[in-house]
């Protein structure tokens, strides 16, 4: 069993829903970023996903580019974003799905980078812009590698695309709450929870929901008919406003709490 797949099952245990929290890797720098996601952990998040920074983030909205921009100028890489989750692993037993774009990653080596990623203790890997029908190159080698893949599935996703990414996917299933970008909102789209369980209904996988999520509140309606909710521009935000000050891991963790009370 994944390590994925033993926190979800616990979670199932003690009928609890999992909170999934997103970070930029080198996010204000290197050193500062590490105390972010153990915070993050010690803080309740049941799985971290680590964003690999990027360019040209086109998913996300203005809080994670420019979480990506701080995290590039600070000057952090592929390798060293693996670096701060060998650091994270040392540490933490909580799960690490790698969030990013193909073109690092490619760039990396598939096979390297899969293998690299696994030797610092990463789980799983979501790649945002490669469709489940052009995965052909990526996904054998974070199977061979021993790696969870977790695929996405958007409101627009046709029935072939929610069956290729149920028959090929692993850990989990990343289910966007709207179409458009990352960012937080003040609401959840209607019908968000009858989508998620007519999804559920076709698989055996969890489904965590994200995009949008922005308060504890929100956390817990995700969630209702989902196995997870996925808060990761409302904590960047805290990284983005507490940046090196020794107080913001602590503001970070306070805030992770107040989701994962919502959602016990």
């Amino acid at each position: 069993m994944s390590r994925i797949d033993g926190t979800f099952a616990s979670l199932k245990e003690r009928g609890e829903k999992g909170l999934v929290v997103y970070l930029t890797a080198g996010d204000p720098d290197g050193r500062n970023s590490l105390s972010y996601f153990r915070a993050a952990a010690d803080g309740g998040a049941d799985l971290i996903e680590v964003g690999i920074p990027f360019s040209d983030p086109m998913a996300d909205g203005p809080t994670i580019q420019a979480a990506a921009r701080r995290a590039l100028n600070a000057g952090m890489t592929t390798a060293r974003a693996l670096s701060l989750i060998s650091g994270f692993r040392g540490t933490h037993p909580t799960p690490v799905v790698i969030f990013g774009y193909y073109n690092p990653f490619f760039r990396y080596g598939a096979r390297r980078f899969c293998r690299d990623a696994r030797a610092a203790g990463a789980d799983g890997i979501l790649v945002v812009d490669l469709p489940t029908e052009e995965s052909q190159e990526m996904l054998p080698e974070i199977r061979r590698a021993g790696l969870d893949w977790v695929p996405l599935v958007s409101p627009t996703s046709g029935p072939d695309r929610i069956r290729r990414a149920v028959a090929l996917g692993s850990g989990f299933l990343y289910l966007i709450s709207l179409t458009g970008i990352t960012g937080a909102r003040k609401a959840l789209p209607p019908g968000i929870s009858a989508w998620a369980r007519a999804v559920k209904e076709q698989t055996s996988l969890p489904i965590a929901v994200g995009f949008g999520i922005s308060t504890p509140g929100m956390a817990r309606a995700a969630a209702r008919t989902a196995d997870a909710a996925v808060v990761g521009s409302a904590c960047v935000k805290v990284v983005e406003t507490r940046g090196a000050s020794r107080t913001g891991p602590d503001a970070l963790r306070r805030f992770v709490r107040s989701l994962k009370n919502e959602l016990r």
